[in-house]
């Protein structure tokens, strides 16, 4: 029995340093969406330029996932469960944006590539730390109650 125990601990330890170090990278990916998107936005440093044909509801979706980022980043580091739903309804906007952006090419409006290629990218990067999220935050407070010892 002591084993079982000690085994859940150290499992218990790894969680935390995994959601941790999620939170951390997770912060930093927030830092880096806010700065671009206000960068175009704004039209800071030159960057609007750079970016060539910018898709302006993709920014803005873009910018307002970096400030779920944000809180989620805070709630993983914390050990908060809300940052399961916080990046769920981030992985929806920008799902609902990326459908936004095919109707927008299919109207024959001007895109980049690699607009397409961030949405996907950035797309299942956030699903992917819902599902971290869930896996470590959400599903063992559901599967082991807050006053086992």
């Amino acid at each position: 029995m002591n084993t079982l125990h000690l085994c859940s601990k150290t499992n218990s330890e790894m969680s935390n340093i995994i959601i941790k170090i999620a939170g951390i990278i997770l912060a930093i990916f927030g830092l880096v969406t806010l700065f671009m998107s206000t960068s175009v936005i704004f039209d800071l440093f030159g960057i609007r330029e750079k970016e060539g044909k910018y898709v302006l509801f993709i920014v803005y979706a873009n910018l307002i996932c970096s400030f779920i980022y944000l809180f989620a980043s805070f709630c993983l580091i914390t050990n908060n469960s809300k940052a399961t739903a916080a990046l769920f309804i981030a992985a929806a906007i920008l799902l609902i944006a990326y459908i936004g952006l095919i109707v927008y090419i299919q109207m024959g409006n001007a895109f980049e590539i690699r607009t397409v290629k961030a949405m996907l990218f950035r797309t299942s990067l956030t699903i992917l730390y819902a599902g971290i999220s869930w896996y470590f935050l959400s599903r063992t407070k559901l599967i082991i109650p807050a006053n086992y010892k």
